[in-house]
């Protein structure tokens, strides 16, 4: 059992806090209260005083002026304090991991496992404070010399979700600080507990080097907070996670003052099974990738495709195995599911399953109904369906696996790549050409395709994201660090001749 009240003050938070931070807290920050739920119970945990617009205006202006002396510190220096970041983290890793299991309802495991991914993006982040590499390249004039240097950005705006309510922070901030951008964060009104402990874990680290305004904090409401972030000319970068609407909102926002984002939206994602997968390899990884987080990941599986020749054996392999998930309380660590965030998700899921039931070619194989006890639990639930249910090509953020069947794997694909979203797929195979195909141009078209793994867990060492109306944007490793960074192109001239570049001749005395 979790004593509430003693996690809460190792974390430093109360019964009431303040959210609104610049390295210190602004005492009054003139918002109204925002109370955070259990979602396993849906007792209150502990509130916030959210941030109105003059406090929105501090916290802005702090990072506006700590963003002139943080892009001047060497990039090596920064990561050496990201990488005290990810040593608090460490310290405090159950302690968070805890608290993201109970303000967001995930199990236990997967809370830890968020908090580690924060600390495996600090480590990413101080190698890469000594990669911010530039090209050279061989100019045509003679005595010339040509190469790319890569700039801090700015001040930053984050806003996360409350599925990862820390994990996507990290993504973002620890690549953020390496580059030598300053950042502003706007958490979940669903999950403002987690960034007030985050916020918490920093303070003291900056302060120790005489620093504020680097890591900022701002806990408010869309129309208050949200709005005034994707409007403000002062944030030249905007990354955003959230569903497509909303995302498509805050690209056409930020993109009319030119300014750029990073959208991390919604997922439909899809799992392919040959005929001669390993089926024992697919059904764990199945099961995780559909029902972990009680279907609250971007990445979680919601189509599954059954080649006809195993289907019949997998679908009842995974109706028992549907049967056994333990779903309750996410901090029990005999628990495999956990609740849904809130009412409102539990609603989504029913309003889905009314439009399913009302399909006559579909069929519910489990599961389908709210579970009848305190807090937002419902069933995890197998639907076998058709390329044609409409329902099936939208996401909705719950535990619900629509199952197929196909003939060839050219068929697959084509109802596969047939949605509008496109984040993450797999195909579980044995065959070289079916694999290969898949991951080629005529195969998935989402951002992420992993051959005999699920849609979920993927390692902070490649760029996330997806394609079509999953944003375009990327995040976490690889090279996604340009997006924190502005690129200037520089050309030297050590001769003393002026060629012109392309032949051209424009001689004049002077």
């Amino acid at each position: 059992m979790t004593d509430t009240n003693s996690l809460l003050r190792e974390l430093g938070i109360s019964s009431v806090n303040d959210g609104a931070c610049t390295g210190q807290w602004i005492a009054t920050p003139g918002g109204r209260e925002l109370v955070s739920y259990n979602p396993a119970d849906g007792s209150a945990i502990a509130s916030v005083v959210q941030a109105d617009e003059a406090a929105y205006e501090k916290v802005m202006d702090a990072a506006t002026e700590a963003f002139l002396k943080w892009r001047m510190m060497p990039a090596p220096e920064r990561g050496l304090i990201v990488r005290e970041l990810g040593d608090a983290l460490r310290e405090k890793k159950e302690a968070l991991g805890r608290l993201v299991s109970l303000e967001m309802g995930k199990i236990l495991s997967e809370g830890l496992g968020e908090v580690q991914e924060m600390i495996d993006m600090c480590d990413f982040a101080v190698g890469l404070s000594r990669q911010l590499y530039g090209l050279t390249m061989h100019s045509e004039r003679p005595r010339h010399r040509m190469y790319e240097q890569w700039h801090p950005l700015g001040v930053v705006g984050i806003i996360t979700s409350f599925n990862f309510p820390v994990a996507v922070w990290a993504w973002n901030a620890a690549v953020a600080a390496a580059c030598g951008d300053t950042m502003v964060w706007k958490p979940s009104s669903s999950t403002p507990l987690t960034a007030v402990a985050v916020q918490n874990i920093v303070n003291p680290i900056m302060e120790r080097h005489g620093l504020s305004g680097v890591f900022n904090l701002v806990i408010g409401s869309g129309s208050v907070v949200g709005e005034r972030m994707i409007n403000d000319r002062r944030l030249p970068l905007i990354s955003f996670t959230g569903s497509t609407e909303m995302g498509r909102h805050v690209g056409e926002a930020v993109a009319r003052r030119f300014g750029r984002s990073i959208l991390e939206l919604g997922g439909n994602n899809g799992v392919i099974v040959m005929d001669d997968a390993d089926q024992d390899l697919a059904l764990r990884a199945i099961l995780f990738a559909a029902a972990g987080t009680a279907g609250q990941r971007c990445t979680t599986l919601r189509r599954l495709f059954l080649q006809k020749g195993i289907a019949p054996r997998m679908i009842e392999r995974l109706r028992k195995a549907y049967a056994s998930i333990t779903i309750g309380d996410p901090l029990d660590e005999s628990t495999l599911m956990g609740p849904l965030v809130d009412e409102a998700a539990v609603q989504a899921f029913l309003a889905a399953m009314e439009k399913i039931q009302a399909d006559p070619g579909t069929e519910v194989l489990h599961g389908g109904n709210r579970i009848d006890r305190p807090g937002f639990y419902v069933e995890p639930t197998l639907v076998k369906t058709h390329p044609e249910l409409e329902i099936a090509k939208e996401e909705t953020f719950a535990p619900i696996l629509y199952i197929y069947e196909f003939e060839t794997l050219e068929e697959a694909i084509a109802i596969h790549n047939g949605v509008d979203q496109g984040l993450s797929s797999a195909i579980f195979t044995s065959n070289l050409y079916h694999a290969e195909t898949f991951l080629s141009h005529e195969g998935s078209d989402c951002g992420i395709a992993n051959v005999n793994i699920g849609t979920s867990g993927a390692e902070i060492g490649g760029a996330f994201g997806g394609e079509k109306d999953t944003g375009g944007g990327r995040e976490a490793g690889s090279d996604a660090w340009k997006a924190y960074m502005r690129r200037q192109t520089c050309t030297i001239n050590w001769g003393r001749d002026l060629p012109l570049a392309q032949g051209v001749h424009f001689d004049v005395d002077a």
